[in-house]
């Protein structure tokens, strides 16, 4: 495990506060940071881990099992160290160096920069970046403004130190509500050269699996990590309010019911489970030797991801009707983690848009 029973009950007696005040706690974050757990992908020579990619993604697992918005936080704060190898080596030293370091941002090119001496002048808005109120960089990316002499600009990807960057404290989900998911801004801010990058230009030695490895995928991986997190913890909880309403159920055999759906639903998700991680790992020894991944192999990976996540999703819908009044109370663990995995489960890149998002293992 990655946590210990200590850590685990500090986190969970946190929790509710965390959702009222739309971030982790101090606390929390401190012991997210000790661990080195938002340097996941960053060398060692950052000091970083390098973790390989299914270590990583049982990781968020178990962190979301403890808690969705510190498994949400760990995953997006850990993915900014994919970037390291693509900055300037003095630029990704000194954003990855300090022991806090840790990214927030957005991948959606919602911004325009104009190329000057020594760099671009950048302004745009970005939407749901995560972990942007305890962030030391932003990355973003912008669309080249050429005076129209392109029909298809060119992207770029940015990075902004904090005070170059506006929050707009907009985060108002009903899930995953501490993340402090705001949307920035940036107005007519000077990014120099050294600041700027493409995910197709590496700018540095640094050499390992997770560096290759595909990025759709690896994060697609990395949110049904999340997902299946979220849904065992589901079950749990649906658990423990069958063993606290037990007597009261049985009368009406209620309880026997539900405790033959909640064995249904372990079992289901389990079926999935195994086969996300059987082709994550399979995919990921194949980078670490050596060997690409093709289209085929990049697809099994992917579909494995959003099926693991809509059977989770499946899973809880399936339960959670039948838990009475109280599991509609926000303030309940269950209903906080039935949101929090509808929201970590509405990202996009874990919805299939074939047959309405049936047979998404298909």
């Amino acid at each position: 495990m990655f946590f210990n029973s200590e850590e685990i009950a500090y986190i969970r007696e946190r929790s509710a506060e965390m959702e009222r005040s739309g971030s982790l706690a101090p606390g929390v974050l401190d012991l997210l940071f000790n661990k080195g757990w938002f340097k996941l992908f960053v060398p060692k020579r950052l000091g970083g881990s390098m973790t390989p990619l299914p270590d990583a993604v049982r990781l968020f697992e178990e962190a979301s099992w403890v808690d969705g918005n510190v498994g949400w936080t760990i995953t997006i704060g850990s993915g900014g160290g994919f970037f390291v190898p693509f900055l300037p080596p003095a630029t990704a030293e000194r954003i990855f160096s300090p022991p806090q370091a840790v990214v927030a941002g957005s991948g959606m090119p919602t911004g325009t920069a104009r190329r000057v001496e020594g760099g671009y002048i950048v302004s745009g808005q970005w939407k749901y970046c995560s972990g942007s109120k305890h962030a030391s960089l932003f990355t973003a990316n912008a669309l080249i403004d050429n005076d129209g002499a392109a029909a298809d600009p060119d992207m770029r990807s940015f990075a902004f130190l904090p005070d170059q960057v506006t929050i707009e404290e907009d985060w108002d989900a009903f899930g995953l509500q501490a993340t402090d998911s705001h949307t920035i801004s940036v107005r007519e801010q000077f990014v120099p050269e050294e600041m700027t990058f493409l995910l197709t230009e590496r700018q540095t030695e640094d050499r390992d699996a997770i560096y290759d490895y595909p990025f759709l995928p690896f994060a697609q991986a990395s949110f049904a990590g999340v997902a299946v997190g979220l849904g065992r913890r589901f079950l749990d909880e649906a658990e423990r309010m069958l063993e606290a309403r037990r007597t009261a159920w049985s009368a009406s055999e209620r309880a026997a019911f539900v405790e033959r759906l909640l064995a249904a639903q372990r079992s289901k998700l389990a079926a999935a489970v195994e086969p996300f991680y059987g082709d994550l790992e399979s995919s990921w020894e194949r980078m670490a030797g050596g060997e690409a991944l093709d289209d085929d192999e990049q697809a099994r990976v992917s579909a494995s991801c959003r099926h693991a996540a809509r059977t989770a999703l499946e899973c809880a819908q399936a339960v959670f009707p039948y838990m009475g009044m109280t599991s509609v109370m926000k303030s309940d663990p269950l209903n906080r983690v039935w949101r929090d995995l509808q929201t970590a489960c509405h990202h996009s890149l874990l919805v299939s848009f074939e047959d309405g998002g049936a047979g998404m293992g298909e």
